[in-house]
C-alpha cells in the first residue's frame, strides 16, 4: 500500500486528521517512529494532498492535543510521533485492525533485522511478512518468512562446497537432484534441506527439529485449509525463526 492510497479515504478530514494518518503511515509501513516537520510535509505533498505547501504543519501539531507527542530533537529540529490514543485514533478513523502486543512485538523485531539483511530475497520476504503482520494476515506472514529462513538456510549450505552439501542432502534423498547454485533447491524438499544443514553442522538436533516444526506450520498455512493460526502460535513462530536462524 502506498501512501497515496492510505490517505485516501481522508480527502474530507481535517489537516489534523490527514497529518496523524502520515504519522501512523510512517511508523507502520516506513518504520519510522518519529518525523520533523519538514518530513511531514513532504509525505503531504507525496500524498498529493491540495496546498500542501500552505500546511502550517508545525501549528497543527501543537494544536494536536493528547494524539501527538514529541520525543525530542534531531539536527536541530524537532521530532513528532502518535501517543498510543492518537495510533487508537487513526485505527478507529480508518477502521483498520489494532494489533495485538505479541504482534507489536513480532514486527518491531523482524524490522530491527531488516536493515542488516543483506540477500535482497530474504530482505524481500522478511519486509512482505512485517507488512501481512501490520494487517493481522498472520497465515500470509508465516509463509513469507519461512521463505526467508530458509533461503538464509540454503545460501549457509552452498558455502560447504558443493561435493559435501550434495553428499549430506543425497543421504537423505538418493534420488535429488545436483546442487550447484541456489536455484537448484528448487528441486529439494525443504525437509531434505533441513535434514542436510543438520548433517552439515549448521544446527544441532534441537533447532533442525524447531525448524521442522516451523515447516509443518508453514505447510498449513500455506495450503487450503481451515485452518487459522493463532498470535501465540504465530509469534513463537517468528521468535523461533529468528532465533534459530535469522538472528
Amino acid at each position: 500500500m502506498t501512501l497515496v492510497e492510505f490517505i485516501a479515504p481522508l480527502k474530507k478530514a481535517s489537516l489534523r486528521d490527514r497529518i496523524l494518518a502520515v504519522l501512523y503511515f510512517s511508523h507502520r509501513y516506513e518504520n519510522l517512529n518519529s518525523l520533523t516537520v519538514e518530513q511531514i510535509r513532504a509525505s503531504l505533498k507525496r500524498a498529493r494532498v491540495p496546498k500542501w505547501s500552505k500546511v502550517n504543519v508545525a501549528d497543527v501539531l501543537a494544536k494536536s492535543g493528547e494524539h501527538v507527542d514529541s520525543p525530542g530533537i534531531q539536527d536541530g529540529r524537532r521530532l513528532w510521533n502518535l501517543t498510543p490514543t492518537g495510533i487508537a485514533h487513526v485505527q478507529d478513523m480508518l477502521k483498520l485492525p489494532t494489533a495485538e502486543p505479541e504482534v507489536e512485538h513480532d514486527i518491531g523485531s523482524l524490522a530491527s533485522l531488516i536493515a542488516g539483511i543483506g540477500d535482497p530475497e530474504v530482505k524481500g520476504f522478511v519486509e512482505e511478512a512485517v507488512k501481512c503482520l501490520r494487517v493481522n494476515a498472520l497465515r500470509a506472514s508465516i509463509v513469507f518468512l519461512w521463505a526467508g529462513t530458509i533461503r538464509t538456510i540454503q545460501t549457509r549450505l552452498l558455502q560447504h562446497g558443493a561435493p559435501k552439501l550434495n553428499a549430506a542432502i543425497k543421504k537423505h534423498d538418493p534420488k535429488a537432484r545436483t546442487v550447484r547454485t541456489i536455484d537448484h533447491f528448487a528441486y529439494v524438499r525443504d525437509k531434505i534441506t533441513l535434514l542436510a544443514a543438520q548433517e552439515l553442522g549448521d544446527y544441532d538436533k534441537n533447532e533442525k527439529d524447531t525448524l521442522e516444526e516451523g515447516l509443518n506450520l508453514r505447510n498449513r498455512c500455506g495450503h487450503p485449509g481451515k485452518y487459522r493460526p493463532g498470535i501465540k502460535k504465530t509469534s513463537g513462530f517468528v521468535e523461533d525463526m529468528i532465533s534459530v536462524v535469522l538472528r
